[in-house]
C-alpha cells in the first residue's frame, strides 16, 4: 500500500525493454545516435508542428534549465504558490538564472488565478531597480492534482502576451492530464499558448527520462552549450532516448496515465465511501484528503505509505483532529493494493 509517489514505483516493462535492446552494439555519443533522431521525429508528430528537443536525467534539470533559458538574470518567473519550482527545487530555477527571482501567486487547488495574476502584471516593474516579468510557470497536472483546461491556459495566456511574457509548463504529469481530458498533446500545450514543455516520462514510468521541448526552435539557439554546462548532457544519450522513445511509442505513456488515473479514481470512490471526500477535484493521479488522526495512525500501523502534505495559502477549513495528506497512484498501483488501503479505513468507521 505505497501511495507515497508515482515515482516509488519501479520502470515499466516496455521502457525496460527498450533500454535493453538499446543496449546492443556501440553508437556515437552525446545524442548522435538513432534513438536520438527516432524520438526527436515522433515528439513533432505527437505535437503537430516542428520542435527542438533536449533531454535530460531529471524534472528539476527540466524546470530549471528551461526556465534559465528564457528569463535574463533580472529577470522574474511568475508561478504558484505551490509549485514544485517554488518549493521542491531547492533553488535550482534561481541557481541556473544566474539569479533570477520567482514571484509566487496564491491560487485555488493549485491553479494560478487570472484575478491574481491580473494584480502581478499591475504592480510597479519599473527597470533598473525592479526585476523584470519574463516567463509565467504553470504546472500540469498542478501540485494540487488538479488540471488547467486549454481554455483556461489561453486565458493566462492572452493576459501575459501584450507583457512579452512567455510561458513554460512543467509537465511532470502531463500524460495524467491529457489522458483525463483526451485531448490533443497540441491543444492542451502550444496551442494554448505554451512556448516551452518539460515533459516528463520519470513519473509516468521512465527510469530518468525528461524532455524540454521548445515549440518554437528558433527560442532554443544557444540550448546544447546551456544543457551541456549545466551537467545534463549525458554521454551515452541512447539510453536516455531509448526511454523516451518506448514511452511515446504505440500510445504506451497515455496507455500507462489512464491506469494511474483509474486507480486514483477507484480510491476517491472508496474514500467517498468511508465518509473522507478529497478536498480538491481528483483529475490527474493524486488524491488529497483530510484524515482525522485516529484514521491517519491505523492506517499507518498497517503499513500504508504516503506523505503529508502542506499548502502555502490557501485555506481548507481542515478540522483541528484531521492531517491533510496525498496519495498518489502509479502505472503500477493495483486494484489490490486499493482495496487493502480501503478496507483498513472500512474497518474502523
Amino acid at each position: 500500500m505505497n501511495f507515497a509517489s508515482d515515482n516509488a514505483a519501479g520502470i515499466a516493462p516496455e521502457i525496460l525493454a527498450g533500454i535493453a535492446r538499446a543496449n546492443d552494439g556501440k553508437v556515437l555519443a552525446y545524442g548522435r545516435d538513432p534513438w536520438t533522431k527516432e524520438i526527436e521525429g515522433r515528439l513533432a508528430e505527437m505535437f503537430e508542428r516542428e520542435v527542438a528537443v533536449f533531454l535530460v536525467a531529471t524534472g528539476t534539470a527540466a524546470n530549471a534549465i528551461a526556465i534559465a533559458h528564457l528569463t535574463p538574470p533580472w529577470g522574474a518567473v511568475l508561478c504558484h504558490e505551490d509549485s514544485h519550482i517554488a518549493t521542491d527545487e531547492c533553488g535550482a530555477p534561481e541557481f541556473f538564472g544566474g539569479g533570477i527571482k520567482l514571484i509566487t501567486m496564491p491560487g485555488k487547488a493549485g491553479k494560478i488565478a487570472p484575478s491574481e495574476l491580473r494584480k502581478a502584471l499591475e504592480r510597479d516593474w519599473a527597470a533598473p531597480h525592479h526585476v523584470t516579468p519574463s516567463v509565467l510557470s504553470v504546472s500540469q497536472a498542478t501540485e494540487a492534482g488538479t488540471i488547467y483546461r486549454p481554455r483556461e491556459l489561453c486565458e493566462l495566456a492572452e493576459m501575459v502576451r501584450p507583457h512579452g511574457i512567455a510561458i513554460h509548463m512543467d509537465g511532470a504529469r502531463l500524460g495524467n492530464a491529457l489522458a483525463r481530458m483526451n485531448v490533443s498533446p497540441a491543444d492542451a500545450t502550444w496551442r494554448a499558448g505554451v512556448d516551452v514543455l518539460s515533459f516528463g516520462a520519470t513519473k509516468g514510468g521512465a527510469l530518468a527520462c525528461e524532455a524540454i521541448i521548445f515549440f518554437d526552435p528558433a527560442r532554443a539557439r544557444h540550448m546544447p552549450e546551456r544543457r551541456k554546462r549545466a551537467g545534463h548532457l549525458v554521454s551515452k544519450h541512447r539510453f536516455v532516448a531509448a526511454q523516451l522513445a518506448a514511452y511515446c511509442g504505440d500510445g504506451l505513456w497515455l496507455r500507462l496515465a489512464r491506469h494511474a488515473n483509474d486507480m486514483a479514481d477507484r480510491l476517491s470512490a472508496r474514500l467517498y465511501k468511508a465518509g473522507v471526500p478529497p478536498i480538491w477535484p481528483v483529475e490527474a493521479n493524486e488524491v488529497f484528503v483530510a484524515l482525522p488522526t485516529h484514521m491517519d495512525e491505523r492506517l499507518r500501523s498497517a503499513g500504508a505509505i504516503y506523505g503529508q502534505w502542506r499548502t502555502n495559502g490557501e485555506d481548507l477549513g481542515l478540522a483541528r483532529d484531521t492531517r491533510l495528506v496525498r496519495l498518489v497512484t502509479s502505472f503500477a498501483t493495483t486494484a489490490a493494493e486499493v482495496d487493502s488501503f480501503t478496507a483498513i479505513l472500512d474497518a474502523g468507521c
